[in-house]
């Protein structure tokens, strides 16, 4: 990870937002606060939809909770009103991942396949290796972990709001961009552990039999 994303993130996702709200909502009101400080994060995630040439199953799924997420702040109407919105947004998140599991589409897998589509490698090719049993089950429970991290997060935010309200909106802000930022490194590892996985593969199998392998090279997921 380039030390420049790190400092954006922070940058946009945190910083940003609470100084937005710190300084914002005794002009502009809670609501209004809120929903002006999630502004530096939506735009600079769409700069990185764009940029990092996200699309298909993985440009999809940031644009709907993007754009599903900003209406239903647009319409939530109160700052109390547009949190718990947000929670049950991150519950209905979690049970559309989590739908992905069982209908046999992982949506990790597919962001896998996105990603490695993105470095050149050819995607039909890729999936029939990724739904491999060996690494499909991998695939499966990185998925389960994208819905218990929306799910974990939902709880959260519904926990904080009871016991604080909108008012410590700022404490709420932290605690969720901490446990996000612990659940992203989870998923990374994960990513990095079927990766491994899978160059493990390729090299059991270079020459000979292996050349039933749709790509030889390292993969990159």
């Amino acid at each position: 990870m380039k030390k420049s994303i790190v400092v954006f993130d922070l940058l946009f996702y945190l910083i940003l937002p609470y100084l937005i709200w710190n300084q914002g909502r005794d002009v502009l009101g809670d609501y209004y606060a809120i929903l002006l400080s999630s502004v530096p994060g939506f735009i600079y995630t769409i700069y990185r939809f764009v940029k990092e040439k996200q699309f298909n199953v993985t440009g999809m799924f940031i644009l709907f909770s993007l754009f599903a997420g900003t209406t239903i702040d647009l319409l939530s109407g109160g700052a109390e009103r547009m949190l718990w919105n947000q929670v049950f947004f991150g519950i209905f998140m979690a049970l559309l991942i989590f739908t992905t599991i069982l209908i046999k589409q992982p949506l990790g897998m597919h962001f896998a396949v996105d990603i490695a589509y993105i470095q050149g490698e050819p995607r039909d090719k890729t999936q029939s290796l990724y739904r491999k049993p060996e690494f499909y089950k991998y695939f499966v429970w990185l998925t389960g972990l994208f819905a218990f991290r929306s799910l974990f997060q939902a709880g959260l935010k519904s926990y904080l709001l009871m016991e604080y309200g909108a008012k410590k909106y700022d404490f709420i802000l932290f605690a969720m961009k901490i446990s996000g930022w612990i659940f992203g490194g989870l998923i990374i590892a994960g990513f990095v552990f079927i990766s491994l996985k899978i160059y493990n593969y390729h090299e059991k199998n270079k020459g000979g039999e292996g050349s039933e392998s749709p790509i030889q090279t390292e993969p990159k997921i």
